[in-house]
């Protein structure tokens, strides 16, 4: 079965809320790229300090990071944050 984007679209990515969160994110990037520390396709992300769905906003900082860095937190079933550091961070810290 294939997947339906337009259903996806109405159910999460659609709703006010996300569009705000998609709207800082990339207000968040574009403040990055025009400080110079991000640039187009060079690979990493700006990630937030304390993350949108834990009730996060770009006033609680960003950081630029790889992506592999930035999507390594470990999630539960439903794809929700459970640590708000990676295993990586976790180490560095002892």
């Amino acid at each position: 079965m294939a997947r339906n984007y337009r259903a996806e679209y109405d159910k999460y990515q659609g709703t006010p809320e996300q569009k705000k969160n998609r709207a800082a994110r990339n207000a968040a990037r574009a403040k990055m790229m025009k400080a110079g520390k991000v640039k187009k396709g060079d690979g990493k992300d700006v990630a937030h300090m304390k993350a949108f769905d834990k009730g996060g906003s770009n006033a609680d900082g960003v950081r630029v990071e790889s992506k592999a860095t930035n999507r390594s937190f470990k999630r539960d079933t439903k794809g929700n944050l459970v640590s708000e550091t990676s295993a990586r961070e976790r180490k560095r810290k002892r």
